[in-house]
């Protein structure tokens, strides 16, 4: 599917993978910039020696709020203008460091039908180059019907 096209219920089929978002390698740059977006100046994202030393951390953390943007992020994409991002989880269960490539990756889990649009459950998460998880998670995006209406703005939570 290309990117910025809305997909419909219709055409997402159970057990399929939504495209990747790869990030990186990350650098202190990106971390210091997310920081200063953020005003999250906690040493563990831009100080490598406080980190290290201080801290006895492995080397300078990717921030959690960067990669809770990235799990939005991949939703947002793959739901596409004309979808809606419902509902994200995610939990922070490894480290991930400057210098890494990350991807993050969804596969549809299930589908349900609303009244008024489809929604599609998707498991997600955060891997290294190196096959790690750090950020495992699930999300929920609303896709219109094939010939039905939008999905509604604002969003209106089906009754179900």
């Amino acid at each position: 599917m290309a990117m910025g096209k809305t997909p419909f219920f219709e055409d997402v089929e159970i057990g399929s993978s939504i495209p990747d978002l790869p990030k990186g390698p990350l650098t202190t740059a990106h971390l210091m910039r997310w920081s200063a977006a953020m005003e999250n100046w906690h040493k563990i994202h831009y100080d490598k020696p406080f980190a290290m030393e201080h801290d006895k951390l492995p080397g300078l953390l990717i921030n959690g709020s960067l990669k809770q943007q990235y799990i939005i992020q991949i939703l947002k994409d793959w739901a596409g203008p004309g979808g809606w991002v419902w509902k994200a989880s995610f939990q922070f269960r490894a480290m991930n460091l400057v210098g890494e490539e990350i991807r993050v990756w969804g596969k549809v889990k299930d589908k349900r039908r609303a009244p008024d649009f489809g929604l599609i459950d998707l498991e997600l998460g955060i891997v290294n180059e190196e096959g790690k998880e750090s950020t495992p998670g699930a999300g929920v995006v609303a896709l219109p019907y094939r010939g039905g209406k939008p999905v509604p703005y604002p969003f209106v939570p089906p009754v179900l």
